[in-house]
Parts: structure tokens; C-alpha cells; sequence
């Protein structure tokens, strides 16, 4: 930086790329998970006179956003790694390119990236910006003690959510560093019901005009209780008939969740989509958004579904309340009681036109408190900030 001012002094030219801040993201995969979706969209809303920005990832069969990134004008390296371990033992080959590319900022993504980010800024005296996606008290006992461990060797601290501040605070427990709360934000006028999409998802599937369209996106992990939102599936389908179900994601749980449904004798009501990086067709196809998740931080998928006018239904986990007033602009049930959404739902699957309304009211929500580039102004401030602290 103080090199570059001097230059600038003296009159030389500078170049756009020597005038721009090279920043590294890290982060464990770039699937189609939520903190793997915002970081070509938020990279859309960037300046980029002002901020270069690379990425580091790991696990090579989940790449569904190297392409969007590429096309934003970012770079992207896999640093392949197998497991946990090996990701930290990539801290060499990331420190040779902090070094190479003369990364001035790195921001870390998720627990693993951000013990291996901290290590590389320490050892390379680069300030380190951690965003916290989750709760503590599910991570795995050993991902939990060394994300404490190497907590303090970063600059700041970004909670997606208060309930992911408040799981920090009460976990770590420490001053520093800083924890500030940056809203995941989203593009609502490309999350929007009025787009032209290419596809008619409806069509496609033979479900008819009238019908109710329940569905989800996700990644089939344990904590988004796909098994009990089918069961609340059948369960909704036997007083609506009129209803259908689609799920659009894959992951470990896959042939679980299909075993599931033929259990359930639920085939030909519940369409498995499969994994999809262009989502907007199904959300459009979808009334409603349920969720039955035992703990979240503040989802992508439920804040594109919202903005794409999609009633919210949903299990209280995590940051959803902070999104969600029952009965306003979606429906709420405790996470300890998740069946408790088929009850919520009974009334309004009668009243399609109370479905709508409080769909509106969904995306009036995102629209008024989950702009994106407000998100990007927030963490171009935190970028400032720790690049003059540093200097």
C-alpha cells in the first residue's frame, strides 16, 4: 500500500490490476451450498477498481460455481485435499500464492478454511476476515476446538445471523476479535417471480396449473431433516390432494431420502430434481418454501425463495426467525416440533389466495432488508477497515 502510494505521488502510471487490492476468498468447496452461491454474487456487486479478488477451494467434485465466478472476472484455484487434514496441509501451497499474488486481505468461509486461513495470514502477516455461516454447538467436537483454537489470530469476525453472533459470543467468549452482524443479502431483481426463465418446470413434470407446489432446495445433509419433511409431505398430501412435492439438491443422505419416499409411497407425488445450478425455474414453480432444518444460519436458498415470492414455511432454526414473522410474511413452528408445520400450513392449502399474499410479503421482506449490494457495501467497509489497521 505505502509503496503504491509513493508511485502515485511520484507521478508514475499505475495499471487498473496494481491499483486494485487483491483479496483471496478460502473456502472448503464451491457447490451449490448457500455460502458457495454468494460468492459470485456478491463478487457481481463488488467494485473492481477498487478490490481483485481470488479464490481457493478445495474439494474438486463440488465446483457448481467456478464457472460463475470465472465469469464475474474472478480467479479460482482447487487446492485438491481429500479431507480435513489435507486441507490444512495445503497451508504451504496457499502461503506461495498469498506471496505470488501479493494477497493483501484473505477472507475465510466455514471453520476448515478459516484454521488453515489463519494459520497462512499469521505466518504471512496478511489480515484475516472469517464469516461464521453456522451455529457452534453443531459443529463436530474436533472442528470446534481448533476453530476456537486459531480464533483470535484474525482480524474480524462476520456473523451471517444475531442467533450465529450470540452461538460466537457464548462459545468463544472472548473481546477479540470483533463479531459484526452482515445479513446474507440477495440480487432481487434477478430472484424475482416477474423474470423470464427458460424452462416451465410445471410443464415439464405434468403438474397442472391449479396445483400446490411444496418444495425445497438444499444440500441433503442431516441437519435440513429431509426424512421428517416427507414425512410431513405425505402426511399434507393425504388431506391435499391437490398438492406436490418437489426436492432439489443431492448429497450424502441421497439414497436414504429415495428409499424414504418408496417407503412412504410417495413416488409420483415427490419429484427428486436432482442437483441444479440454475434454480430460478423451480422456485417459480413453487408456491410454497418448507423447511423442517434443526438448526441453520441464515439460508440462501430460503432468502431466493422468498424474493422469488414463494410462501415461507418453516421450522424456527437458527436465523429463520430474523427473516420470518409467523402469521405476516410465512408460517413458523418450533425446530423441536417440526410436524407442527402441517398444522400451520392445513388452511392455507385450501386459500390459495392467502398463499400469494403472504408470499408478497415474503419478498417485501428480502427487497427492504436484504438488499445485496447493501451486504457488499457492509463488507467493503470491514475490507477498509482491516487493510488500514494493517498498514
Amino acid at each position: 500500500m505505502k509503496t503504491l502510494i509513493k508511485r502515485r505521488i511520484k507521478h508514475f502510471p499505475v495499471t487498473q490490476e496494481e491499483a486494485s487490492i487483491p483479496v483471496l476468498h478460502i473456502i472448503k468447496s464451491l457447490g451449490r451450498g448457500g455460502a458457495e452461491t454468494l460468492l459470485p454474487e456478491t463478487l457481481h456487486k463488488h467494485d473492481k477498481t477498487k478490490y481483485q479478488f481470488h479464490y481457493i477451494y478445495f474439494l474438486p467434485w463440488k465446483d457448481q460455481m467456478v464457472e460463475q465466478i470465472k465469469e464475474e472476472g474472478g480467479t479460482v484455484v482447487c487446492m485438491a485435499a481429500k479431507n480435513n487434514i489435507e486441507i490444512l496441509l495445503t497451508a504451504r501451497k496457499i502461503m506461495a500464492y498469498v506471496k505470488e499474488h501479493k494477497i493483501q486481505l484473505i477472507h475465510c468461509h466455514l471453520p476448515w478454511a478459516g484454521i488453515v486461513g489463519r494459520l497462512v495470514g499469521k505466518i504471512r502477516k496478511v489480515p484475516v476476515i472469517y464469516t461464521e455461516h453456522n451455529t457452534w454447538e453443531h459443529y463436530h467436537k474436533l472442528t470446534y476446538h481448533l476453530n476456537k483454537l486459531s480464533f483470535s489470530s484474525q482480524h474480524k469476525v462476520i456473523a451471517v445471523s444475531k442467533d450465529v453472533e450470540n452461538s460466537i459470543k457464548a462459545n468463544y467468549g472472548k473481546s477479540y476479535p470483533k463479531v459484526e452482524v452482515v445479513l446474507n443479502g440477495i440480487n432481487t431483481e434477478k430472484f424475482s417471480n416477474s423474470i423470464s426463465v427458460k424452462r416451465n418446470i410445471r410443464k415439464e413434470l405434468n403438474i397442472s396449473h391449479d396445483a400446490i407446489v411444496i418444495g425445497i432446495v438444499c444440500v441433503f445433509r442431516a441437519q435440513k431433516r429431509l426424512n421428517i419433511w416427507l414425512e410431513i409431505a405425505q402426511q399434507l398430501l393425504r388431506n391435499h390432494p391437490q398438492c406436490t412435492f418437489i426436492i432439489v439438491g443431492d448429497g450424502p443422505l441421497k439414497d436414504d431420502l429415495h428409499q424414504k419416499a418408496r417407503e412412504l409411497q410417495m413416488e409420483g407425488h415427490v419429484h427428486f430434481a436432482g442437483l441444479q445450478s440454475e434454480i430460478r425455474p423451480y422456485l417459480k414453480a413453487f408456491n410454497v418454501f418448507m423447511m423442517s432444518s434443526e438448526f441453520e444460519g441464515l439460508p440462501i436458498a430460503l432468502l431466493e425463495a422468498m424474493s422469488m415470492g414463494c410462501m415461507p414455511v418453516c421450522t424456527d432454526a437458527g436465523g429463520i426467525p430474523e427473516l420470518i414473522t409467523d402469521g405476516k410474511n410465512g408460517l413458523l413452528a418450533p425446530t423441536t416440533e417440526p410436524m407442527l408445520l402441517i398444522q400451520k400450513l392445513d388452511s392455507y392449502l385450501e386459500n390459495p389466495a392467502d398463499i400469494r399474499q403472504l408470499g408478497e410479503a415474503a419478498r417485501e421482506t428480502v427487497v427492504k432488508r436484504f438488499s445485496l449490494q447493501k451486504m457488499v457495501n457492509e463488507l467493503e467497509n470491514i475490507y477498509e477497515n482491516a487493510l488500514n489497521n494493517q498498514s
